[in-house]
């Protein structure tokens, strides 16, 4: 059994952690691959073992790699899948950031995740992605997005306005500093922020999110994920900000814009005894009330 870590990096008190990983694989005998610039971090501090292999891009991972464990937080993990892509490795994310909504096993539940990976006693929650069509090239191999794709004004420039439609017919203008489509993964994240609705994982629908409309009859719109989102931009600079995740690249105005569901998704494991409501509740503080 091969598995691959990948990390952007971890704080030295994080150590103990790595170690106790580490030796939880070596007791079930599996084979760590390890992200090239975390193991850089860490390899002269920490004992890797005998057996071990390093990856720096996603054409290393296609040789029997059972899973990808993403050691950090949300933005962490939104990294991880970019290496996936469409090999259909399932990700593993353990929370070492914040609030830990995607990545939500915690750091004490190593033992009980390695055994589960093992033994196979997971559950696989398979999330949609987001594709991105432009007339120039843009986001190189990764056109797509876990949690959302956005289009917005550039720093301290006036607010823009996206002439929006589904399947080529007309939805929307919207005088806004942008905005923001976000897959139900992503709805609680960016979008959710912006008075975005959350919407359950399995639920086959986009949410199109205003992010600072300038008009007070402007709400949040789901669509079914069939549809192909499209965009005319207009503005007073000649550029924009486009995001995939946590990616970004300023894009010239004039530039065509499609957003539509991609072809292949992405399998994200958690334990059997997690749940959606219960991230919901426990992430989110979601049906809190004092006098419970």
């Amino acid at each position: 059994m091969r598995i691959a870590i990948y990390s952007r990096g971890l704080d030295a008190d994080h150590q103990n952690g790595i170690k106790l990983l580490l030796s939880e694989l070596t007791a079930y005998k599996i084979e760590p691959v390890i992200f090239q610039d975390f193991f850089n971090q860490f390899y002269s501090t920490i004992n890797f073992g005998d057996k071990y292999s390093t990856f720096n891009c996603s054409e290393d991972l296609i040789d029997d790699i059972d899973c990808i464990i993403s050691l950090g937080g949300d933005g962490t993990l939104l990294d991880t899948v970019t290496f996936v892509r469409d090999t259909g490795i399932p990700v593993l994310g353990i929370n070492y950031g914040r609030l830990g909504f995607l990545a939500s096993i915690g750091k004490d539940e190593l033992h009980t995740a390695v055994e589960a990976l093992v033994k196979r006693t997971y559950m696989l929650d398979k999330r949609t992605l987001l594709h991105l069509d432009a007339n120039m090239p843009l986001f190189d191999k990764v056109p797509y997005a876990l949690n959302e794709i956005t289009i917005h004004k550039k720093d301290t420039s006036p607010m823009i306005k996206i002439h929006t439609y589904l399947n080529g017919e007309f939805l929307n203008t919207y005088w806004a500093d942008g905005l923001i489509v976000a897959t139900p993964t992503g709805s609680t994240g960016y979008s959710l922020s912006c008075n975005g609705p959350v919407i359950f994982p399995e639920s086959a629908s986009f949410v199109i999110t205003p992010i600072s409309p300038h008009n007070l009859n402007i709400r949040p719109i789901i669509v079914p994920d069939n549809n192909i989102i499209s965009f005319e931009i207009e503005g007073r600079t000649d550029g924009f900000l486009c995001t995939l995740d946590s990616r970004r690249e300023i894009v010239d105005k004039d530039v065509q814009l499609a957003v539509k569901k991609e072809s292949f998704g992405i399998n994200l494991i958690r334990l059997n005894e997690n749940n959606f409501l219960q991230t919901l509740r426990n992430k989110l503080s979601w049906g809190l009330d004092k006098r419970n």
